[in-house]
């Protein structure tokens, strides 16, 4: 058992010791005497989410969820989370801004412990076992992509709840990179779920906001500005945030929208119809920041 952990926590060092050098423009230091410099600081975010992981597989994804949005934030909040029936088929249409927005879910989700995630398949969800028992890994080709949402239709057939992230990549937090960066990423959502609509009949979807996960005070930390470009400047201040306990202290925000449920006559509705409630969670969002 202590080797086997002992290795998970090499295999995440090294993964977040990869992320953290790409993210500084330093990928080239990688292998190199120079990366020690970097290690220590890989190896406490590979500690905590083992310990994440260790949670979900004692304690279930809810309660490890709810422990690590504890570590990483000053709190959740949640809205709307009773348009999510408590059983039945349900797919849960979530923006994606990166850091904490999927344990916010998933502990907002809680009432839901059939829930499982659409996740693109990457080295760190692998290197947590109990958290990759919950996810149905996308692979990047054609063809392993129609499986995986074929294997999504059949856990909503048995009646679970699906949580899926339309962008595909990662998005602007509309709290931290404003109302039209938000917006404007909506253009980008697939609108491949209508296949569960057309495969699992009664189906209800739910669009979910995230908000407040990421920290607009790294964004302006020194490092991050001596990046060249807004891509790099956001990736290096996501690992500070990370790194340093200061900028963990956002509330993080979950709003749910209005479910729909359409039948085949309506199916050419869903996604206009998910887009246009999402817009509106995004203005609300800004009209409550706005007047607090």
């Amino acid at each position: 058992m202590l080797a086997s952990s002992t290795s998970t926590l090499d295999v995440l060092t090294d993964v977040n010791l990869a992320d953290l050098l790409d993210s500084a423009g330093l990928a080239r230091l990688q292998g190199t005497p120079l990366d020690r410099l970097f290690r220590p600081p890989a190896r406490r975010f590979a500690r905590m989410a083992h310990e994440f992981d260790r949670r979900v597989g004692a304690y279930g994804l809810s309660q490890g969820s709810a422990w690590l949005v504890a570590q990483m934030t000053a709190g959740l909040r949640t809205t709307g989370a009773e348009q999510v029936s408590a059983q039945g088929p349900v797919v849960i249409l979530a923006n994606h801004p990166g850091m904490t927005d999927t344990v916010a879910l998933f502990s907002s989700l809680g009432f839901r412990p059939d829930l499982r995630v659409l996740a693109l398949d990457r080295p760190f969800l692998r290197a947590l076992p109990h958290v990759a028992r919950q996810l149905i890994f996308l692979p990047g080709d054609e063809s392993g992509r129609l499986a995986a949402l074929r294997a999504g239709a059949r856990h909503l057939q048995e009646g679970g709840a699906l949580l899926t992230f339309p962008a595909g990549e990662i998005e602007p937090d509309p709290a931290a990179f404003g109302v039209q960066r938000a917006l404007a990423s909506l253009d980008t959502w697939s609108d491949s779920y209508r296949l569960f609509a057309r495969l699992v009949p009664g189906t209800r979807f739910v669009p979910a906001l995230v908000s407040h996960v990421i920290s607009a005070a790294a964004q302006r930390h020194p490092l991050a500005l001596l990046r060249r470009t807004p891509r790099n400047r956001e990736k290096l201040a996501a690992a500070l945030q990370i790194t340093l306990p200061r900028y963990r202290r956002g509330v993080a925000q979950v709003r749910f929208g209005a479910a729909v449920e359409v039948g085949r006559e309506t199916l050419a509705a869903l996604a206009p119809g998910i887009a246009a409630q999402m817009r509106q969670l995004i203005l609300a969002q800004a009209e409550e920041a706005a007047h607090p």
